[in-house]
């Protein structure tokens, strides 16, 4: 029997998080500068939709800060107990930051239902300045984000929430807009609660991705029937077994399986195959296969019998 395991360039330099941990930055700075002028702001007009961004933009600075946290823990050495290092706090950390953000817009519902029945005295003017200054920060730090996100689960939490709070923007911008022309303050909460409706399908989305990676489901990109029928393909191959593939962090992938080969003598060239197969094929560079001898495994299944 013989095994092979082998590293792809990918997993040395750090996550694709750590790629982008500078723009992560200068979107945490232009987040949290602006969080108390929008808390500052809902207070001072009453708007539930000033205060439900607010609480967003909150939650961004939170996500990104966790995001930053996560990065740092994952640059750390893997070490004998810790054998894949910290990569995977990103997905901890994005997991944290899609339940808070259910919990918050949970609480935006309940405020908002409790505004329809007693609508408060509403200063459309301040409101109006104060989301459109949002909507700029949101707009410089979505800029920042936006290639990460495609790239790192972690990024693309940061990103998802930022992207739902600019929205958020957009919505106090609008209700302000018809609360100055109509002066029909329900457009308040009305809006709040969009805000907090839209979100809950991403953050919903996040949350399963991030429990999937946890669970070591399979990647969604990778095909598990196609990839056994051509590791069984491979000339020499005669049986796959323990075949498994799972996402240890955004960004790295790894796979684990048995090939059952007729002639030993060729297990060398069976695995280089094998390893180049799932590299160009499925873009899977972090692979252990272990090939297995058929007439030993014959023989101790006669033993067992």
């Amino acid at each position: 029997m013989g095994t092979g395991h082998t590293h792809g360039t990918g997993a040395s330099p750090g996550t694709a998080a750590g790629r982008h941990k500078g723009k992560l930055a200068w979107a945490l700075v232009l987040t949290v500068a602006f969080v108390a002028v929008e808390v500052i702001g809902g207070l001072l007009t009453g708007s539930l939709a000033l205060l439900a961004d607010a609480a967003h933009m909150l939650t961004d600075a939170g996500g990104l800060a966790l995001a930053l946290v996560a990065i740092r823990f994952s640059e750390r050495p893997a070490t004998p107990q810790k054998t894949y290092g910290y990569v995977r706090m990103e997905v901890l950390s994005a997991l944290v930051n899609a339940v808070v953000l259910l919990l918050l817009t949970i609480y935006i519902l309940y405020e908002a239902y409790q505004r329809f029945l007693h609508p408060p005295e509403i200063l459309s003017g301040p409101m109006l300045v104060v989301a459109a200054a949002g909507l700029l920060v949101n707009i410089i730090s979505m800029k920042l984000l936006s290639a990460g996100s495609s790239e790192s689960l972690n990024v693309k939490g940061a990103y998802f929430e930022v992207f739902s709070d600019m929205l958020g923007s957009l919505g106090v911008i609008v209700a302000a807009l018809v609360i100055m022309f109509t002066g029909w303050t329900p457009a308040d909460p009305l809006i709040g609660a969009g805000i907090g409706l839209f979100i809950i399908p991403r953050t919903w989305i996040l949350l399963k991705q991030a429990i999937h990676i946890l669970m070591e489901g399979t990647p969604p990109e990778v095909d598990m029937a196609l990839l056994e029928r051509k590791l069984l393909a491979i000339p020499g191959v005669t049986a796959v077994h323990d075949l498994h593939v799972w996402t240890i962090t955004s960004g790295l992938d790894a796979m684990s399986c048995h090939l059952v080969v007729a002639d030993m003598t060729r297990a060398r060239g069976i695995l280089t195959n094998a390893n180049e197969l799932m590299k160009t094929s499925f873009g899977l560079d972090h692979t252990t296969i272990q090939i297995e001898d058929q007439a030993l495994r014959e023989a101790e299944g006669e033993l067992k019998i």
